[in-house]
Formats: C-alpha cells, sequence, structure tokens
C-alpha cells in the first residue's frame, strides 16, 4: 500500500453508486463533494432533506456536473431505516459503496425512537440495520464494499450490553456512550467481514477514523478553561480540517490496494493528523467473541437478520 495517499490517487467512479450517511455536513459532506467531483452518483443520505438540499446546492454551485441525490434518513429511528432502505431499493438496482459515517458525540442524555441510547442507538445500531436492510442490494452488485466511520475514542470504550437503553439519567455519562459506540462500530465491522469471508461474497469491509478533525461533532463537548487552553495550544498540532480528516474514510472506500478488513486512518503522530494508512485498533476492537455477541444483540434490538 502506497504510504502517501491523496486524492490525485483516487480512480474514477463513474458507473458507481454510493450512499454517505450524514452527507450534509462534517466529514460527510467532505466526503460528498470528493465522491461526486470523481463522476460517482451520490446519495446524501441525511435527517433533514432541507439541509441535505442545501448541502446539494452548495456543491453543485462548484460542480454543476455531478450527480447528487438527497433522501432522507434519521439513524435514530428504525422506521426512517427501513422506509430509507425500502426507497433506495425501489430507484436503484445496485449499490457499490456504502458509507456509514453519520454519528452524533457527546451528546446530552436521551433515547432514540425506539428506546435505545442514542449514541449506541445512532451510531451503531442505526447503521447495523440500514446496512443489513441493503445487503442483498450489495451482494447482487460486482465487488460493493462497506465502510464504517469509528474514531480514535474507541480505544476507552467498553461494551455494556446492559446499557444499551439505560433506565435512569444518572447512569449516563456521554463519553463513556460515545467509546462504546465507536468500539461497537469496529466490532460491527469485524463480525461483518468474517461472515463475509466465511459465506465467499464479492465485498470489501473497511472501517477508518478521521483522527483529529475540526467539525460541528464535538459541539456538546465541556467548553470550559481547560478545553480554551487545549484548543489554542494542542488543536494546531493535532486537529485536522474536516476536508482532512475525511480522507481516511475515502481511502477505505475507494483505493482498490485496500483489502477487507483493514482499518485505515491517519499516519501522523498519534493518528490524529497526516495522509490516511493503516491505523492500530485496540485488543477490544478485534475480540471476536465479543463482536459475535454484539451482533446477535444488535439483531435482536433491530429485528434485521442479516440474508448471507
Amino acid at each position: 500500500m502506497k504510504k502517501t495517499w491523496q486524492l490525485e490517487d483516487m480512480p474514477s467512479l463513474k458507473g458507481k453508486t454510493v450512499i454517505v450517511t450524514g452527507g450534509n455536513s462534517g466529514l460527510g459532506y467532505e466526503s460528498v463533494k470528493v465522491l461526486a467531483k470523481k463522476n460517482a452518483r451520490v446519495i446524501l443520505a441525511c435527517r433533514s432533506l432541507s439541509r441535505g438540499n442545501e448541502a446539494k446546492s452548495k456543491i453543485m454551485k462548484d460542480q454543476p456536473q455531478t450527480s447528487i441525490e438527497v433522501m432522507a434518513l434519521d439513524l435514530s429511528s428504525l422506521d426512517s431505516v427501513r422506509k430509507f432502505a425500502d426507497a433506495y431499493k425501489a430507484k436503484h438496482n445496485k449499490l457499490d459503496i456504502l458509507l456509514n459515517n453519520a454519528g452524533i458525540m457527546n451528546v446530552p442524555y436521551g433515547k432514540t425512537t425506539d428506546g435505545f441510547e442514542q449514541q449506541i442507538g445512532v451510531n451503531h445500531l442505526g447503521h447495523f440495520a440500514l446496512t443489513g436492510l441493503l445487503l442483498d442490494t450489495l451482494k447482487s452488485t460486482p465487488k460493493s464494499r462497506v465502510v464504517v466511520i469509528s474514531s480514535l475514542l474507541h480505544k476507552k470504550g467498553h461494551i455494556d450490553f446492559d446499557s444499551f437503553s439505560y433506565n435512569k439519567k444518572r447512569t449516563y455519562d456521554p463519553q463513556v456512550a460515545y467509546a462504546q459506540s465507536k468500539l461497537a462500530n469496529l466490532l460491527f465491522a469485524k463480525q461483518l467481514n468474517h461472515l463475509i469471508q466465511k459465506n465467499k461474497l464479492d465485498m470489501t469491509v473497511v472501517s477508518a477514523h478521521p483522527g483529529g478533525a475540526k467539525t460541528n461533532l464535538g459541539r456538546y463537548q465541556d467548553k470550559g478553561s481547560s478545553f480554551n487552553l487545549v484548543k489554542k495550544i494542542i488543536y494546531p498540532l493535532l486537529i485536522q480540517t474536516a476536508d482532512q480528516g475525511a480522507m481516511p474514510g475515502l481511502r477505505a472506500a475507494t483505493d482498490e490496494s485496500v483489502t477487507s478488513g483493514m482499518y485505515i486512518g491517519p499516519s501522523g503522530f498519534m493518528e490524529s493528523s497526516g495522509h490516511p494508512y493503516i491505523a492500530k485498533s485496540a485488543p477490544a476492537a478485534n475480540d471476536l467473541q465479543t463482536a459475535e455477541k454484539l451482533w446477535k444483540k444488535s439483531e435482536s434490538l433491530t429485528g434485521i437478520q442479516y440474508n448471507f
């Protein structure tokens, strides 16, 4: 694999169809811009159609020949996920790349429509359901690819299966819940890759993380004096722009030298910035027993059974 992969190394995506969840802002928006510029037909999936159309208009102002379709997808609602999948399959008979990018971070206590703690619900269970509902389309598309975006903070994560539905607000720690959801992302990708290999499907599963990227994802972070000190001193050294943060996901989605099961992240100091390359995950992200248990728990909670 090339260590200094850049956008110039990305192949043409003409004829390919790509879904980007959370494509209206942050890393998702930057990913949509690049994928569309590379001639892919991009489905910009997001909760708000108005914000999605604003993002589309902004991109097409500079790239009028690109193909972007906005579709409603609320990952905090399994009903919305099902409606999105049905609507997509009614319009499209192929799916080359599913970029599971959308996420929420350190949000106040709350539950999804289906009663899940909202960070595990949106970041993991929503994407688990979406991927399962689109699996037949992915299977029927030669050399299709699923990309799961995680975070460096997965290294602080621990899967507490009893915490997926918090019944008492006092038990909720937003940072713990976020780290758990990002670890779940990697365990999901690991088990999905295992099952795809076992069933000899013509698919690739790759996970990625953006390192430190300046987006609105951290808007709920405590903004005290220590945060301001870090922002002034550490951010310039470690934090990338959103377009740079999108690079690991874009490489995971498009680089033909990437193989199934890989984990891509920035190659610089502490994996916070730099060219996208092979990253190191925590030992907990490679626990096959926990990955299998999480899979079964996710099937049970979402009611989605994968048809391999």
